[in-house]
């Protein structure tokens, strides 16, 4: 079934044509990712798509049974909503329901309820049919899943991050065929990404997405879109089938470039003598050559590789003696009071919460480490402190004499000065010293991060955004440091440039350390892992980040099984429910065991729960009494809460059983 037809789009830049003629389609069950080069016009292509900008030219026919859910780059909302009123304004048709019923329960409210018995119990038919009743349970899962634990938050008191992910769980819930997706890994931590990619793999639903993570779009798609050249061509397969034919259409572009040359040397001879043209052969000759002279010639990407004449390492690197941070509970920023002396008290007396406990290093030569965690679990914090950004509540930091570090930040600020953009990387450095003993100039060096011609006499002012982080990148670079620290250097970079930037860092002879959400990236560049614990500890890992990614699955299905063998036994045993027994994992890989418990965090949950339960208990008990009121508005109004209130009590035993199965 044909879900989407787009034929014939255009879209007019700022100074010239995006796309033209773009023309292509999704079926139903197809997985397609739009890519391409920064500032082609993805994210324009994808917007237009979704109809919140129209084309200059083209038509967009989207199938209406199918309807369309889309998640923006950065998507719009009321600053004043809450996430849950933000996320059941969509226009779904489950939604649409859901609306519908309270509409009437809260006419019937007014007094008007026998005109409006029949659309209620039509109502009541559609909430049950479609199972709606515990939609927001499932809501509230998805958002679980996302980090987000608290429906009742104002949108304008979240992050630029948590803005995404809500947007990310209002698109997954909505029952619609074809999703629109806009860098969707964005601002999620490693996990949650394999779980989006888990749940889009498994979709019955069509998506059409633009995304720089390239494992990602091996696992998900099976059609390739490359928009380039103000054109969308077809590669149907995943990403390493793309990159494979997009090696031998090269060979083959190369090959007919050279024919045509061939043919152009004789005919430039012919051209050159004058020829009559007043014969109609001799004129279709003539428009045929020069349409071959003027044709738009094909350019490989530049396989540039970087090896460049590093700063020399003393000795002595860097030292971490004991290094300790501590936030309020929740705090997602930087600027967080320090720990009182009377036992860690805020100045407000709020309680803080390790996110970096008493952690000790010795950085070595050569080390390329990547920082590994949840969303919150302290990897900025961590790079900042080492950086020296910010200070450590307590420990030491000793930098050697001959190391120079280089930090880039998730969101670097640029002087707004009114220099170009080749000046402001020439205050880093005018050349760059290769292990060949030749140079690049600040110019060259620029080109090979796509600030070409007319772009690099630009003021960096006009800058975007992304372009923006591009251009602090290669400034840090140019400095030549030796220890290079850099927090999410992929987001808002094309996989072309991410290309160059793998290449610029495998040559890198210093010391690397590095937070991504991209895993390909992370694997490429980095050979061992720092891991966040929940606990604020700090725990080393020798390996991949994928092969850390497969051997944490395997922990987990091992815990599963204990668990289930835990709750067989509880069930079996004679002795009282609450006792639970102590579980002790089976070997672990290097011959390591590892005794299960509670973290931090899940202790605090597990508490909280048993309160929550006890609660929910109560407030079931009350509803049942209601809903057998002779008012009938009091007892339809008790009856659905009555069911949410059951969802939320079987998720919240279920999650009591897995805490208690570790306590």
């Amino acid at each position: 079934m044909n879900l989407l037809s787009i034929k014939d789009i255009a879209k007019i830049g700022r100074e010239a044509a995006l796309f033209t003629d773009v023309t292509f389609g999704l079926n139903s069950g197809d997985k397609a990712a739009l890519i391409g080069k920064n500032g082609t016009g993805k994210s324009t292509l994808l917007s237009i798509i979704a109809g919140v900008i129209p084309p200059d030219a083209g038509e967009v026919v989207v199938s209406k049974s199918a309807g369309v859910s889309y998640l923006a780059q950065s998507p719009s909302y009321n600053e004043n909503d809450t996430i849950r009123e933000h996320i059941f304004c969509a226009s779904s048709p489950k939604l649409s329901v859901i609306r519908e019923y309270q509409e009437i329960c809260a006419l019937m409210e007014n007094g008007t309820r026998s005109s409006l018995q029949e659309r209620y119990q039509a109502s009541m038919h559609k909430m049950d049919s479609q199972g709606l009743w515990n939609y927001e349970a499932q809501v509230q899962s998805v958002l679980g899943v996302l980090g987000i634990h608290s429906m009742e938050r104002r949108m304008g008191e979240l992050s630029g991050g948590m803005i995404k992910k809500v947007a990310l769980a209002q698109v997954l819930v909505e029952d619609t065929g074809l999703l629109l997706l806009d860098e969707p890994t964005n601002h999620l931590d490693i996990t949650t990404i394999k779980w989006l990619q888990d749940y889009l793999s498994q979709t019955e639903r069509s998506v059409l997405m633009v995304t720089h993570d390239r494992y990602f779009l091996d696992a998900v798609c099976n059609h390739i879109y490359e928009l380039d050249r103000r054109r969308v061509k077809l590669y149907v397969g995943n990403y390493s089938e793309y990159l494979e034919k997009k090696q031998v259409e090269a060979q083959i572009e190369v090959n007919t470039e050279r024919r045509i040359e061939s043919v152009l040397r004789f005919e430039r001879d012919w051209l050159m003598r004058g020829p009559c043209a007043r014969g109609t052969k001799a004129k279709a000759r003539i428009q045929h050559d020069m349409a071959l002279i003027n044709r738009e010639k094909f350019q490989a990407d530049k396989g540039f590789t970087f090896e460049v004449q590093g700063r020399r390492l003393g000795g002595k690197i860097l030292e971490l003696h004991g290094i300790s941070k501590n936030y309020p509970k929740g705090f997602a920023g930087e600027k967080a009071p320090r720990v009182s002396e009377d036992g860690g008290l805020s100045d407000s007396g709020e309680k803080l919460m390790p996110v970096i406990k008493n952690f000790s290093y010795t950085f070595n030569k050569g080390q390329r480490i990547g920082v590994f965690g949840e969303n919150g679990s302290g990897k900025t914090t961590l790079l900042n402190i080492i950086s020296g950004s910010i200070p450590p509540d307590s420990g030491t930091i000793i930098k050697g004499e001959n190391t120079m570090l280089a930090y880039y930040q998730q969101n670097p600020v640029l002087k707004d000065s009114g220099i170009t953009v080749l000046e402001y990387v020439k205050e880093s450095a005018e050349i760059m010293r290769m292990n060949d003993g030749t140079t690049l100039s600040a110019a060259q060096f620029l080109e090979q991060f796509g600030f070409t011609g007319k772009m690099q006499h630009s003021a960096v002012s006009s800058l975007s955004g992304g372009e923006r982080k591009r251009l602090f990148l290669v400034r840090l670079l140019l400095s030549n440091p030796n220890f290079l620290i850099l927090d999410e250097p992929t987001n808002d970079f094309d996989i072309f440039t991410m290309n160059i930037l793998e290449q610029f860092l495998t040559g890198f002879k210093g010391c690397l350390l590095v937070v991504s959400h991209d895993r390909y990236f992370m694997d490429k560049v980095c050979d061992t892992l720092f891991i966040m614990e929940d606990d604020g500890s700090v725990s080393g890992y020798v390996g991949k980040c994928s092969e850390y990614i497969q051997y944490r699955e395997i922990l987990e299905k091992e815990r599963q099984s204990e668990r289930k063998s835990s709750r067989e036994n509880q069930r079996s045993s004679s002795s009282a429910a609450s006792n639970s027994a102590s579980v002790t994992s089976g070997p672990l890989p290097d011959a390591m065991t590892q005794k299960k418990k509670l973290t931090f965090k899940e202790q605090r949950e597990f508490e909280q729960l048993e309160r929550t339960i006890a609660e929910l208990e109560e407030r079931l008990k009350i509803l049942e009494a209601q809903m057998l009121d002779a008012d009938f508005t009091k007892a339809s109004d008790a009856s659905s809460e009555y069911a949410r209130i059951q969802s939320e009590l079987e998720a919240s035993y279920a999650r009591w059983e897995y805490l208690a199965a570790l306590a």
